[in-house]
């Protein structure tokens, strides 16, 4: 076993075991947040840059500290190596920039973004991110792209993360989509406008952390804070027919995968049980599923933030005016 103090929390872990992991393991705060790191998908992580941690110490062996920040997702835990995240100050003006630079052309449509309320990045911007953008620069822009009846594509929404390129490689039985171009011009898309089909492709959906990829069946339905999530289970000869069922009252406005405490889905779905089975008699209902309510929306953290207005001020905020 090897033995690695993170955040002046010690524990013992496996060797081969991330440095990411091993925070998971102890919990709480001290786990640095992860944009496109999904332990279920192989070659993932190393990319978004938001779990950059401190190495102040590299090994018992070795004690120097590592001289640059590392992606804990993909950093191996060494034998006595000390590790700093939230108590570095270092690592949290690093993260801001990080955010800074995920926002730099993603558009504020989250008034009308199904994803508001359990989006990965609003969460992010909510602890690292300015209440301004320093850029004036137009933000960039794709043209839209038709991938199917199902699944909805918002190319400016998207952080690159590659997390659905990896789950149509690894998940369904032909993947239809991928990274095209490079540098500005990088973006998801389909290959001549090809529709993706696949029986497991609507996982897309649920492992993308922003709002970049939505469901059809769902949009502009409903806010996720007006929904009751259950957990139900089918008969499913494809999948293990364990998801969640987002209702309101007796109605299913939605199904999707069981999430994890770290967001990420306990067992892959298949899109009959997505998009087609929206009758509650298709479902056995066991009962609310407990889930932590970690969103800054549905958390209701963002009342702090709100700006005084002349026509509109927070009381004890603004001066009476003469």
């Amino acid at each position: 076993m090897l033995r690695i103090t993170i955040d002046n929390i010690l524990i013992e872990v496996e060797e081969g075991t991330t440095i990411l992991q091993a925070a998971r393991m102890i919990g709480g705060s001290v786990v640095p947040p992860a944009m496109c790191y999904y332990s279920k998908l192989k070659g993932s992580g190393g990319k978004c840059r938001s779990c950059l941690v401190k190495v102040a110490q590299g090994s018992a062996k070795d004690p120097r500290p590592m001289p640059k920040l590392v992606a804990s997702c993909s950093t191996p835990v060494q034998d006595g190596m000390v590790v700093e995240n939230k108590i570095s100050v270092e690592v949290q003006q690093a993260r801001e920039g990080i955010v800074e630079l995920l926002l730099l052309n993603h558009p504020l449509d989250c008034p009308v973004c199904d994803q508001a309320g359990e989006c990965d990045l609003q969460d992010l911007a909510f602890g690292f991110g300015m209440e301004e953008t320093e850029t004036i620069e137009p933000r960039r822009e794709y043209p839209v792209v038709d991938i199917g009846p199902l699944i909805k594509l918002h190319m400016n929404r998207c952080i690159h993360c590659y997390r659905c390129v990896l789950t149509a490689e690894q998940i369904t039985k032909k993947r239809a989509h991928g990274m095209l171009y490079r540098g500005d011009t990088m973006e998801i898309s389909t290959f001549i406008q090809t529709a993706i089909e696949n029986d497991f492709s609507g996982n897309m959906i649920d492992v993308c952390p922003v709002g970049a990829l939505t469901d059809r069946t769902f949009r502009f339905k409903s806010r996720v804070w007006f929904l009751n999530p259950m957990n139900a289970h089918r008969e499913c000869s494809s999948c293990g027919g364990k998801v969640t069922a987002w209702m309101f009252g007796s109605e299913i406005y939605r199904v999707t995968g069981r999430k994890d405490r770290f967001g990420e889905l306990e067992e892959f779905i298949c899109n009959e049980c997505r998009f087609e089975k929206k009758d509650i008699s298709d479902w056995v209902i066991e009962g609310p599923r407990k889930i932590k309510r970690q969103s800054v929306i549905s958390g209701n953290q963002y009342e702090h933030l709100k700006k005084g207005s002349i026509i509109h001020p927070i009381e004890g905020t603004t001066e009476p005016q003469e």
